[in-house]
């Protein structure tokens, strides 16, 4: 098992393009995953407080949009 690491972590020193793509795909998980995050899925269900309320909001809205569907 330390053979297999020690082989993947002398390949990434010996890198120098790859070090720069690793970054470039580093930064893109960060902003794909930290900032869009907060634009396109805002938390709906923070204000609710307690897990019993989260509840009864879901089923509403799935009972809701199931009745819509069927019309």
């Amino acid at each position: 098992m330390l053979r297999i690491f020690r082989f993947y972590v002398e390949g990434f020193r010996s890198m120098t393009v790859g070090k720069t793509l690793w970054a470039i795909i580093l930064i893109k998980l960060f902003i794909m995953f930290a900032i869009l995050k907060v634009f396109f899925f805002p938390d709906f269900l923070g204000p609710l407080g307690s897990p019993s309320d989260k509840e009864e909001y879901v089923a509403g809205e799935l009972i809701d949009r199931a009745a819509e569907a069927e019309e």
